[in-house]
């Protein structure tokens, strides 16, 4: 199965100010696992959307199984053979997962023929699910299986997968790699998109490289070191960030007994949080999603507040105060949902950067909004954090996920917190944005900040932290120095056993 399934001829996508995809062509073959590189902004994401009917190309043509092919929707795309399984889940967490499978269906079958077909080809791909379980009760790597079963249903000749291991466990991975192989055996092709190059390396036979909207390079990945695989997609060699300083100065934040109820139906509680952070350090709290990580940061960024006395920066009691009072005495925060929690989507970069920045650099006195210098500090976080963008004038949204990622961190950096909070820094981040923003907090805490990076990202914990504790069921483990940890008793302790032992 060797002819090619897509046949993209000189696409070419235009915005104001940046043309995403300049005459792009190269084709996919049917059993193919074809790998899409690139850096943030680079035009992956433009291309995607046209080949899914999101977005129609301003100039050039598609051909799927060598006919033509001009999808003016998702409907139409996926009619034609062509599915897609997002980085960000669509999924109702109210409803079971038949009910949100049968949302993305153009023609459902029967409830109870609906449920078989689920179970049966779930487990036919090694990705068991249970039809009536509510999606607000699974994991995040159940949530994934959802979506892909959903593609797999409709019979897909192309599945386009986006960043596909960003929430997953290493196990879970080796599972979804599994699948995937078998969909490639059976004649599937699969476009994929991923930062983690390592894993690229390991699965895909085919890479193309995009660079500034370009198409730069067509290789074997299994032939290419992943530092070479980031340098075509950069232009330049990647450096990789250096390890935080082992030496740490006074505490400035003690956590003593935080506990919170869950903040909604599919909420998880903390339970009993207890550690302390010391100037210079970086402490890595590792996790698979949805084990209170985003309820975490809630509490400590004043998002969320508790009676009881948990909280003391500085020696001094913060546990009632909100976001803006902790701000002012120097806790920042940076969440992971990057649009519309970091940042309001149809805001400006220069209006984005005064929701967080207006007490720390003084960009409100008196309530009045000064622009100048709101747009300084705007330009300021764009030019330090090589933030791809036309200007501090656009929309948030308008971004890639990545430039805004570096945005949103470079942003709370840039205000020198005294302690710094960030979940996810480098979630669909390109190597080198990785590299940036990872170089950016250890520099920070050499600084003498304290910097709490919540990841799943293991081998990002292991590069910059000098402690370690992981988040289990909203239970954090004691803090243990990071220096000596391998994966595998990392692995342990997201499993809730102990470090000790």
């Amino acid at each position: 199965m060797n002819h090619p399934l897509l046949r993209l001829d000189g696409l070419t996508k235009a915005y104001p100010g940046v043309i995403a995809n300049d005459d792009v062509s190269f084709d996919i073959r049917a059993g193919e696992i074809h790998a899409l590189l690139g850096e943030n902004g680079a035009g992956k994401s433009t291309l995607v959307k046209m080949i899914y009917g999101l977005v129609q190309p301003d100039t050039g043509k598609m051909e799927l199984n060598g006919g033509g092919f001009a999808p003016s929707a998702p409907r139409v795309a996926r009619t034609s053979g062509v599915a897609m399984v997002f980085q960000h889940f669509s999924l109702f967490d109210a409803l079971s997962v038949a009910e949100n499978i049968a949302l993305g269906m153009e023609q459902p079958p029967k409830p109870a023929a609906l449920a078989g077909r689920i179970t049966d080809v779930s487990n036919a791909y090694g990705l068991p699910l249970d039809p009536a379980r509510l999606v607000g009760d699974l994991s995040a790597g159940e949530r994934q299986r959802v979506e892909i079963i959903r593609c797999l249903l409709q019979d897909p000749k192309l599945l386009i997968m986006d960043e596909p291991t960003s929430v997953l466990t290493p196990q879970e991975v080796a599972t979804l790699f599994t699948t995937l192989r078998k969909l490639r055996d059976e004649g599937t092709a699969i476009l994929y998109i991923s930062h983690k190059l390592e894993e690229i390396r390991a699965l895909c036979e085919t890479a193309t490289i995009l660079r500034g909207g370009k198409k730069v390079a067509t290789c074997d990945p299994r032939e290419q070191s992943a530092s070479q695989l980031a340098e075509m997609m950069v232009g330049t060699s990647v450096t990789p960030a250096s390890g935080a300083q082992t030496t740490t100065g006074s505490v400035v934040l003690r956590v003593d007994g935080l506990s919170l109820p869950p903040q909604s139906a599919f909420g998880t509680s903390l339970k009993d949080i207890q550690f302390t952070l010391s100037s210079g350090e970086v402490l890595g709290i590792g996790g698979v999603a949805g084990n209170g990580q985003d309820e975490l940061l809630a509490c400590l960024s004043g998002e969320v507040t508790t009676r009881a006395t948990t909280l003391h920066f500085e020696g001094q009691d913060v546990s009632a105060l909100g976001p803006n009072a902790r701000r002012a005495r120097g806790i920042l925060a940076a969440p992971e949902e990057r649009l519309g929690h970091a940042a309001a989507p149809d805001m400006s970069l220069t209006e984005n950067a005064v929701l967080t920045g207006a007490v720390r650099e003084g960009l409100a006195p008196n309530g009045i909004i000064q622009w100048g210098k709101a747009r300084a500090f705007a330009e300021r976080v764009i030019r330090a954090f090589d933030v791809r963008t036309p200007g501090p004038g656009v929309a948030a949204r308008s971004l890639s996920g990545g430039n805004l990622q570096k945005f949103v961190v470079g942003r709370e950096i840039l205000q020198n917190p005294k302690v710094f909070v960030v979940n996810q820094p480098t979630w669909g981040v390109d190597a080198a944005a990785a590299a940036t923003i990872r170089q950016a907090l250890v520099d920070l805490a050499a600084g003498g900040a304290a910097v709490i990076v919540i990841s799943q990202d293991l081998d990002e914990l292991m590069e910059i932290s000098t402690g370690f504790a992981a988040l289990n069921a909203g239970r954090l483990s004691p803090t243990v120095p990071m220096r000596g940890l391998t994966l595998e008793s990392i692995g342990l302790m997201l499993g809730g056993a102990d470090a000790a032992a």
